[in-house]
């Protein structure tokens, strides 16, 4: 082959691979981010932590992960058994994954390129982000009705709105945010206690409860996960929702032997 014949398919290979760059450079300027990337520091991502309470028995599943150090810390300071992140921008997950194996616990947690919306959250023990109120109030039904009850979810600087926190703190001007995702307890109940039976119509706002027996009593109480505590005519019920079904736990100054049914 003459030379003459060689420069032309060089030039042809050098411009494709010009072509091909340019795309990738274009494709990755199309990534439409939801929130700006803002790392949390190191003593928020501590307390949110451990306002979770993350332990070894915690999945924990982190929205818009940037650099990893929330699902990374999780494992490594807190000994969660796995974590997992999920972020739109894949610069950000070259970084945590990066970020993972220089930690020494790629082998438990896992980084994906994604949009969290089409991502099922549904095994999280513990959901940690630091989005938008905006992004959250999208999320907000979704937390609310695939995740299990008792499962903490933590939010860096964003609330959901009229879903009040059961815990808030302040760490280093930052604003953190901890919600126990409550049973399902509204509808009718028969409550039955020492042979005898009342039934009661229970409302419920989130974490809040609200009701009236046939007695026309009033009813006020509060669920944390599938605990739930409420007073009725002075006395104190103490509970666990188990689905239909509300078995009694012993607390100080709680009635005892009662058990409640959904109808």
């Amino acid at each position: 082959m003459t030379t003459a014949a060689v420069r032309p398919l060089t030039l042809c290979a050098s411009v494709l691979a010009l072509f091909g760059l340019l795309q990738s450079a274009a494709q990755a300027q199309t990534i439409a981010l939801d929130v700006p990337y803002v790392p949390t520091p190191e003593p928020v991502v501590a307390r949110m932590l451990e306002m979770a309470d993350v332990g070894p028995d915690d999945y924990v599943v982190d929205l818009g992960s940037g650099d990893g150090r929330i699902a990374i810390s999780a494992v490594k300071d807190r000994g969660a058994k796995a974590a997992y992140g999920i972020d739109l921008n894949p610069q950000r997950i070259e970084e945590a994954v990066a970020n993972a194996e220089q930690a020494g616990v790629a082998d438990k947690v896992v980084f994906e390129q994604g949009d969290l919306f089409k991502k099922d959250i549904a095994d999280a023990d513990v959901l940690t982000m630091y989005l938008l109120n905006t992004v959250n109030m999208r999320l907000r039904p979704v937390i609310l009705d695939t995740l299990e009850p008792g499962t903490r979810v933590v939010s860096h600087a964003f609330s959901m709105e009229d879903w009040e926190p059961d815990r808030s703190d302040l760490v280093e001007g930052a604003r953190i945010y901890l919600w126990v995702v409550p049973a399902k307890i509204q509808g009718n109940w028969t409550v039955e206690l020492e042979g005898e039976r009342f039934t009661v119509d229970l409302e419920q706002r989130f974490q809040e409860i609200t009701g009236i027996t046939q007695h026309q009593e009033r009813l006020r109480g509060r669920l944390n996960g599938t605990e739930v505590r409420f007073e009725v005519d002075g006395q104190l019920y103490v509970g666990q929702v188990e689905g239909d079904r509300i078995e009694p736990i012993a607390a100080e100054g709680a009635v005892t032997g009662w058990r409640a049914q959904r109808s």
